[in-house]
């Protein structure tokens, strides 16, 4: 049984070794690494000892393999995973520069990663207490976006809480239609986890203070999470500003899906039944366990490694 559930697209990261070069200069690449803003979510949430699951596909192909090898070994279930013999696995190309910018080329057309349909019932279900949406999933492909909101709304009838992370990821939007259904889960949202950015996007707000009190008018909302890259992270409930979060240092080797661990380990530590602080502080751990290591699932993250950084900033 899944205490943890994520629909959303799984894919390989193709990455620059190294800063500063362009996707179009001939040059060396690492990987494939398992990826997908969702993979990552999960796999940490596993990693950290919760029961999760994903709804997804991959290709019957070498990448497909070299995600479900991974998931699995961290403990994911991935039964719901489809695996058709027609489309390949999807594929990420990444270069990242110096002042902090990173370029994508996705390559997802016809790729099982955005053809899952939602269940049909709650079999196996029974047991979760939260489900977790990426925006940038929405975002994929529009008929995959609507099966996303037709599973949240059967999780949400069962008294299930939902979380959203708009990762907005602009070079993936190809309808607009999904703007619409962003604003839709976002109105089924008990805890909200956007950058800055995105909440004066999402908003229409180029006031923070503002863009915040505006997501509060939403009635579902009860958790905001605010977060601020090197500046750390910052939790808002009706009652105002609960928690300001800084991040842990680390010498950082990939910022690639340090935001999707701190995602989920700060749905564990909710979970558990932690405070906001408690929480906060897994979800920075995690974050920087992750941009520790090269690669987007590669961080040593357990809740010893967790407890450990925590800690640490704390002697």
């Amino acid at each position: 049984m899944a205490e943890i559930v994520i629909m959303g697209e799984l894919l390989v990261e193709i990455m620059r070794p190294k800063e500063d070069i362009p996707l179009y200069e001939s040059d060396y690449f690492r990987g494939p690494f398992p990826s997908g803003a969702p993979g990552i979510f999960i796999s940490t949430a596993a990693r950290l000892g919760h029961s999760t699951a994903i709804i997804s596909g991959v290709g019957n192909d070498d990448f497909g393999e070299c995600i479900m090898r991974r998931l699995k070994h961290d403990g994911v279930d991935v039964s719901r995973v489809i695996v058709p013999e027609d489309g390949h696995t999807g594929i990420a190309f990444v270069t990242y520069f110096a002042d902090g910018e990173r370029k994508f080329l996705f390559y997802m057309d016809n790729s099982p990663c955005v053809k899952a349909k939602a269940p049909e019932n709650m079999s196996g279900f029974e047991d979760t207490k939260y489900m977790h949406i990426m925006g940038c999933s929405l975002m994929a492909d529009v008929n995959f976006a609507r099966e996303i909101i037709k599973t949240m709304n059967m999780m949400k009838s069962r008294g299930v809480k939902i979380s959203f992370d708009p990762n907005v990821r602009l070079e993936m939007m190809k309808d607009k239609a999904v703007l619409d259904m962003l604003q839709e889960v976002f109105m089924s949202s008990s805890i909200l986890m956007p950058g800055v950015s995105e909440i004066k996007m999402f908003t229409g707000k180029d006031n923070v203070d503002d863009a915040i009190a505006s997501v509060f008018e939403n009635p579902s909302l009860e958790v905001l999470v605010l977060k601020n890259g090197s500046k750390g992270s910052k939790i808002y409930t009706r009652k105002g500003l609960e928690v300001e979060q800084p991040i842990y240092k680390v010498v950082q080797a990939d910022a690639t899906g340090a935001g999707d661990s701190y995602d989920a380990a700060f749905i564990c530590g909710i979970a558990e039944g932690k405070s906001l602080a408690e929480a906060a502080k897994m979800g920075a751990a995690a974050g920087a366990l992750n941009a520790a290591a090269f690669g987007p699932m590669e961080g040593k993250i357990s809740p010893e490694t967790v407890r450990e950084m925590i800690e640490q900033s704390q002697a």
